[in-house]
């Protein structure tokens, strides 16, 4: 039964990631906002590096709000896409202050209004900036390899999410997501994943059925 493997699954991937967690570093709501628009396409490594210089400038909404779009820029350039990561940060404070009293939205419903925020995003501020548990950030790395575990078989992260959430009891969605987020930077590589230490490939369908 799919629910009893993936139960398994997780249970072993807690043991070998205790520690999993976030990696975007921040200090407000709206910096862990701007940060995570930032990882789209983009290393976490990476926006840190950047956002340690940039947080010291940008900490509220309103500072954000007021940047200048074309010094912001070039502030985040590194990040790739980085004119329309800045068209939506600043774009999305401005809105947080016109529609939101000036506090980032708590809800999934306020968070979609933002420009640049998809499910993902809001479920890393909702889970990561109050607490909320509302579902699970499908990254780029959860959905290669919940796709070679077989907890999905589709490539939408909407339907992965949703499938990962039938699969696994809401008091382990927020864990759900870092583990298997760590699993997929450490081991389960989109490229060439490292099989032989991985620590569920006996019952891992991508593995034994050598498809990889």
């Amino acid at each position: 039964m799919l629910q009893v493997k993936a139960t398994r699954v997780f249970s072993i991937l807690k043991k070998e990631y205790p520690q999993a967690t976030i990696r975007l570093r921040y200090g407000t709501t709206m910096q862990l906002l701007a940060a995570t628009i930032m990882s789209a396409q983009c290393t976490d490594k990476r926006v840190n590096l950047v956002t340690e210089k940039l947080f010291k400038k940008y900490r509220t909404v309103r500072d954000f709000a007021s940047a200048d779009r074309r010094v912001f820029e070039k502030e985040i350039r590194s990040t790739g896409f980085y004119r329309q990561k800045a068209k939506n940060i600043i774009a999305g404070a401005g809105k947080i202050l016109a529609d939101f009293s000036g506090r980032v939205p708590d809800t999934m419903e306020g968070l979609l209004t933002l420009p640049g925020v998809g499910r993902k995003t809001a479920n890393i501020v909702l889970t990561c900036g109050y607490g909320i548990v509302h579902g699970i950030a499908v990254d780029t790395h959860v959905r290669r390899v919940a796709g070679r575990l077989g907890f999905s078989a589709s490539d939408d992260p909407v339907k992965i999410e949703r499938d990962l959430m039938k699969l696994f009891p809401k008091k382990d969605w927020e864990s759900i997501n870092h583990v298997l987020i760590e699993h997929g930077r450490k081991v389960c590589h989109a490229g060439r994943p490292e099989c032989p230490v991985c620590v569920v490939r006996a019952v891992c369908p991508a593995f034994l059925t050598g498809v990889l």
